[in-house]
């Protein structure tokens, strides 16, 4: 049975939280598709690892027998967060906008996880794996809006995933999240409803599909 990588990064919990809303729904119709199959869920706020350092970065161009211990138990984690992500049928990642970009704990995910050679490049390990990307945001960041060209997560991610490590990257985008506590937006709360259902939908809708094509 396939296995699903669930990946969060949101600073709260579910119930305030639009991106783990959405990543549950995905998980929820990912598992109805196939109960028999493995989720296996890291919560990068929860949880969060710790910055790559200089160890962890030069082990990865280093000889294995010239290691230092240092350097062993830092590449000992990276490999272990990339194999976990190579053992993964399919990945979805809950990327809440904030501050224009991504998480930094989803950030520090990324820089372990990106071995040169390994998961970049021609041979990628992760080429044409599929990534569902849950990029909820405050507001509203498309073509006409005041804040077009502001979005650096969708860009970013593209390039990391999708341009670098060759996955098949897809993204599910809840907008105008801030528009129920926020009284300035007010008037926005119906389009962010329509915005939010919409992304469940398709959450639910994305989830059935590639169980299905991955199991098939």
């Amino acid at each position: 049975m396939a296995t699903l990588l669930h990946l969060d990064s949101s600073l709260f919990p579910t119930e305030g939280s639009a991106s783990r809303t959405v990543t549950a729904a995905f998980r929820k119709a990912w598992e109805e598709q196939h109960p028999d199959g493995t989720v296996v869920h890291r919560d990068l706020a929860t949880t969060p690892l710790p910055h790559l350092d200089a160890s962890g970065h030069t082990a990865a161009f280093s000889a294995p027998d010239t290691l230092t211990a240092e350097q062993q138990t830092a590449f000992a984690r990276r490999l272990e967060l990339v194999e976990e992500l190579e053992k993964a049928d399919a990945v979805v990642i809950g990327a809440p906008m904030y501050n224009f970009s991504i998480p930094s704990t989803l950030k520090v995910w990324l820089d372990h996880v990106t071995i040169v050679g390994r998961v970049t490049g021609e041979e990628s390990s992760l080429k044409g794996k599929p990534v569902t990307i849950v990029a909820s945001r405050g507001g509203a960041y498309g073509p006409g809006t005041p804040r077009e060209g502001f979005d650096y997560v969708q860009n970013y991610l593209q390039a990391v995933l999708g341009t670098m490590f060759g996955m098949e990257v897809d993204f599910i985008v809840p907008e105008l999240t801030a528009a129920p506590s926020n009284p300035a937006m007010a008037e926005l709360i119906p389009q962010y409803e329509a915005s939010r259902d919409k992304a469940l939908q398709e959450a639910a809708d994305k989830a059935k599909a590639l169980a299905v094509r991955l199991t098939a």
